[in-house]
């Protein structure tokens, strides 16, 4: 083993150990504090400029423009946390959120003020805000080169970019990020900082070293292999930053969330739905709508259930245990569409003699799902997600797919990714498993609703389709025969599993 691949926290000094501009860890304050900062001298340098131009702060509509400027300026991303503080990058954009509601009013003929001086505040405003931006990302960096707002970040490869951009970050201090350390499987002789081992010790040394920041550059550690590492750590409150390969060719300069480090461009890796606030949003959403459609499709339900009730003998609704997130069984609803059969949590396709007439209509409509609006409801289940599955199968995805279980990183969904993508029934496990961890890693509350409306697409055109089973792939799982042991007598009973079969190959191990 290459020297420096075991962890030791005491060889990594203290940021007052190491400079003295430093200020004390206790008494430092976050990036996120610096912007919640900008974010309130907005609001009062608007309260301050309406007032001053003579505009009425006791009319409504004076209140909601300024609220609107500052609400725009958090949707476009103006107060999240960077590196790079551009007011010349930003301009643009901070002018048109300072200027549309202005311009808004004035177009809307409210009463009061007439359309000229309307379009003349909003002006001024925009000049201020601009200014203000100046003076205030001006504090900002004064104040991280004396040490505030420093975050302390960690390297995930040694190699000689990294080493380069470790150094450039502690001769430009007004970036605010401190260097404290590298991630690789390398010796650590003639690293600048200290090598605290490979990247299996990362969830550790976040701990340990109370990084803010990650930057993934250039090492001997392959990228394919660091993924499960950053999916393990994802609950760390921690920022992860890419140096992508090829930078030079400014492969990714015009993204907005690439931050230009002195001629380094650190991509941030999003992880939106793995963000508090994110899911705060996507579960009021998934709330309020699956309320509103129980409201609404209530006749239908009650008439479903009446109809599954008089055609075949047995409950209404059929619960069967499914894997959600971070592998909690819940009990899922649906409407019983099959007769009662016991070997439903091992079996992986019923036979069509096991579905009841009525039960075919409702799994070609989908409206055998509608039950499970009241397990969205209850906050077990989110309306877009992975789709769940049956422990049975669950285990032996885990085993034969690759990062399968990380599917199970957020609430398991009435619809998903991969269901809008036709893979449903008999298709590739492995293809559900790579569009589901697309979805996670690339969410937004947009593409929510864009995957509802392709849902009902979908259910229309297998509606209406003579086979009703549109979309599948022509590869279908591999079975496999297991023999579930009963441990109460003994006894043995031979079922179908589904090994996750692709379109490339029949079988998967």
């Amino acid at each position: 083993m290459s020297v420096g691949l075991n962890y030791q926290s005491w060889v990594n000094a203290r940021p007052s150990e190491r400079s003295a501009r430093t200020v004390p860890l206790q008494a430092r304050a976050t990036a996120s504090t610096a912007m919640r900062t900008v974010a309130l001298s907005d609001a009062v340098l608007l309260v301050i400029v309406v007032a001053a131009l003579g505009l009425s702060l006791a009319t409504w509509w004076a209140w909601v423009a300024m609220a609107t400027v500052v609400g725009a300026l958090a949707l476009t991303g103006h107060y999240r946390p960077r590196i790079t503080l551009s007011v010349a990058r930003e301009a643009g954009s901070i002018a048109a959120c300072a200027m549309a509601p202005f311009v808004v009013l004035a177009l809307s003929k409210v009463s009061g003020p007439s359309t000229t001086r309307l379009l003349v505040t909003g002006s001024i405003v925009t000049g201020a805000m601009v200014i203000s931006r100046c003076a205030s990302y001006w504090v900002v960096r004064t104040l991280r080169t004396r040490g505030w707002f420093a975050e302390r970040t960690l390297f995930v490869g040694a190699g000689d970019v990294s080493t380069k951009m470790a150094a450039t970050l502690d001769e430009h201090p007004e970036y605010g990020l401190r260097p404290v350390g590298f991630l690789d499987e390398v010796d650590s002789a003639g690293l600048p900082l200290p090598l605290f081992g490979g990247v299996g010790m990362l969830r550790m040394v976040l701990s340990e070293e109370r990084i803010d920041r990650v930057v993934v550059a250039f090492g001997v550690t392959r990228e394919s292999d660091m993924v499960d590492v950053f999916r393990a750590c994802e609950d760390a409150s921690v920022e992860i930053h890419v140096l992508p390969r090829f930078f030079e060719l400014a492969t990714a300069m015009n993204s907005r969330n690439v931050d230009d480090v002195w001629g380094y461009p650190l991509l941030r890796l999003r992880r939106s739905l793995l963000r508090r606030n994110a899911r705060m949003v996507k579960r009021v959403f998934d709330a309020t709508v699956a309320a509103v459609a129980l409201l609404v499709v209530s006749p239908l339900y009650a008439t479903i259930a009446a109809v599954v009730k008089l055609t075949s003998p047995g409950p209404v609704h059929f619960r069967q245990q499914r894997v959600g997130e971070r592998g909690v069984i819940v009990d899922v609803l649906k409407f019983r569409s099959m007769r009662v059969n016991s070997r439903s949590d091992v079996e992986w396709n019923p036979t069509n003699d096991a579905v009841t007439k009525i039960g075919h209509i409702l799994r070609v409509t989908g409206l055998d799902e509608l039950p499970q609006l009241w397990n969205i409801l209850k906050g077990d289940m989110s309306l877009v997600g992975p789709r769940p599955e049956r422990p049975f199968f669950v285990e032996q995805f885990k085993v034969d797919v690759p990062r399968y279980d990380d599917r199970h990183r957020v609430p398991v969904g009435l619809t998903g990714l991969a269901q809008v993508h036709g893979l449903r029934g008999d298709t590739s496990i492995d293809e559900r498993a790579r569009l589901d961890n697309q979805y996670i890693e690339n969410w937004s509350l947009w593409r929510d609703f864009v995957i509802l409306f392709q849902t009902f697409t979908a259910v229309i055109r297998n509606t209406f389709e003579p086979s009703g089973e549109t979309g599948r792939s022509e590869a279908a799982p591999v079975l496999r025969i297991h023999r579930v042991e009963d441990q109460a007598n003994g006894a043995s009973e031979t079922v179908q599993s589904a090994t996750p079969g692709a379109k490339e190959a029949s079988s998967i191990g």
